[in-house]
């Protein structure tokens, strides 16, 4: 078993460094909506993608009459692992290692990237078939494998896509969401040729067109890998089974093919037993993709059968379990529910602000309103981004009522301003420390204070409230300083004639 555990230990000050790294030189988030909002073609793309997606989900979810059962049955069975996740990940190793596969412990980024570059390096190959896994992008494994010498090639068709367009990704389940058919064409067509067999000409924007030279392209990596890495949605801790929903069947060609594989997964996925996987093989694909079942669901234990004539399954098989900030989330009352994420997206394609600014904008590959609650989390508040991801919400909380697990988005995004602006206790590489407020937060911290201290003094309160009744018609229109942005976009609300404490006095006091 390799990697450590995590510590405990004294509280100190802490400037909120990232657990695993944004991406380079990225601005807060209201810059890079800002940029992003005046992309036309993008915005379109986004709009037609996420209501699309939205409405064909809400179709889905409603042939479920114990849908809402399913939704809290999936909340107790989430809450309950991470209640006793120590138990379940130790029971999980048990059990893939009686099955023949070995299991490695990574706590952060750089330990699991060494892992598994050491694991391919052991195998003679220099080149690796992936299938999706949102946990080796979050590390950064391709740009690790690729510094090693090993070429690192995606299979998902929107991962291949990013990946050819030297792009990153935008969206937790459709990751080249911001491109359309044309885009993709114009990919294929300059860069197939320079990684393997070149795009089929003439090549048009057909969506079988498309998905037909991505076959080809990859149909002979799949032939000739030895090697793949793959994530996974579910762990099993009963059985040590590792579970992969996808929809295009290529991840079952890495599954399957290669001689060894090496699964990087991120310790909250577990599930304790079997039986616990039917609720979410009911939840995933309805929220996700809206399908009443997942097209390809691949599980596996352990090594395959002997790679004889008749053999089939790798003859290896490696599991990376990726802390990189999740057991520091865990210690959060409040921010753990993020743990429960089952990466469906269906919180991407009903918010008004991802819609808008695209996943781009989130400087995480973790988009939308899950990674505003997550990213911060996992990497900490110190950077620029991650100090404004909370703030990249409306709280219309449209989020948390289409999760399938009940994460409480909003709540958790409150839950992070009040970190951001006031610091306090968090925990970061399981030690217990004070945050720093972060810069740029001093008007809000007044006004915070000042509140607080109106509303604990009720007759200055009450006075007050008088004050601004009788000076009503002197109410700007707009704010001035830092409340201009509000009022940019906002009207401010009229102000009453008199304070409710006046009316409801007189009301109580009139004779019914």
């Amino acid at each position: 078993m390799t990697g450590t555990r995590g510590t405990t230990g004294t509280t100190g000050t802490y400037l909120g460094m990232p657990a695993f790294p944004a991406f380079p030189s990225f601005p807060s988030f209201p810059e890079a909506a800002r940029e992003a909002v005046r992309d036309q073609v993008l915005r379109a793309n986004l709009r037609h993608a996420t209501h699309t997606i939205r409405d064909k989900r809400a179709r889905a979810v409603a042939e479920l009459a114990d849908w809402d059962r399913l939704r809290a049955a999936g909340k107790a069975v989430k809450d309950h692992t991470l209640r006793h996740l120590d138990r379940y990940l130790l029971q999980l190793e048990e059990a893939v290692t009686a099955a023949g596969g070995t299991v490695h412990w990574a706590a952060d980024a750089d330990e699991a990237n060494r892992i598994v570059t050491q694991l391919v390096r052991a195998t003679g190959e220099r080149e690796v078939v992936k299938v999706k896994s949102m946990a080796t992008q979050e590390i950064g494994l391709n740009e690790a494998l690729e510094a090693a010498g090993i070429a690192a090639y995606e299979t998902d068709l929107a991962e291949l896509i990013v990946q050819l367009g030297h792009d990153r990704p935008s969206h937790i389940l459709v990751p080249a969401i911001h491109r359309n058919r044309a885009e993709i064409r114009d990919i294929f067509r300059a860069e197939m040729g320079g990684r393997g067999r070149p795009a089929p000409e003439p090549l048009g924007d057909d969506p079988r067109e498309l998905a037909e030279a991505a076959r080809l392209h990859l149909r002979e990596k799949f032939l000739r890998a030895k090697v793949a890495v793959s994530g996974a949605n579910f762990m099993v801790a009963e059985t040590g089974t590792m579970v992969v929903l996808e929809s295009e069947g290529n991840g079952r060609m890495c599954l399957t093919l290669p001689e060894t594989l090496i699964s990087v997964v991120g310790i909250e996925k577990v599930v304790p037993t079997f039986r616990d996987l039917e609720i979410f093989l009911q939840t995933l694909p309805r929220s996700s993709t809206a399908e009443r079942m997942n097209p390809y669901t691949t599980m596996w234990t352990g090594l395959g059968p002997s790679r004889g004539a008749d053999g089939d399954g790798p003859a290896a098989f490696h599991l990376v379990l990726l802390d990189n900030g999740r057991t520091d989330t865990l210690a959060d009352e409040t921010g753990r529910q993020a743990l429960r994420c089952i990466r469906c997206s269906a919180c991407l394609n009903v918010c008004p602000v991802y819609e808008r600014a695209g996943g781009h904008a989130y400087g995480s590959v973790y988009p939308g309103p899950i990674g505003a609650i997550l990213s911060p989390q996992l990497r900490g508040t110190g950077s620029t981004i991650d100090a404004s991801l909370p703030y990249a919400s409306t709280l219309c909380g449209a989020c948390y009522e289409v999760c399938p697990v009940a994460i409480d988005i909003p709540e958790v995004l409150v839950h992070l301003r009040e970190r951001v602006v006031q610091g306090g206790p968090v925990t970061r590489a399981g030690v217990r420390v004070t945050l720093r407020p972060a810069d740029g937060h001093t008007a809000e911290r007044a006004a915070m204070r000042a509140a607080r201290l109106l509303l604990d003094h009720p007759g200055a309160l009450r006075a007050g409230e008088r004050l601004l009744a009788r000076a009503r018609r002197l109410a700007p229109r707009r704010l001035p300083g830092a409340g201009r942005a509000w009022t940019d976009s906002r009207e401010l609300p009229t102000m009453a004639a008199q304070p409710f404490r006046d009316w409801w006095a007189r009301e109580r006091s009139t004779p019914q």
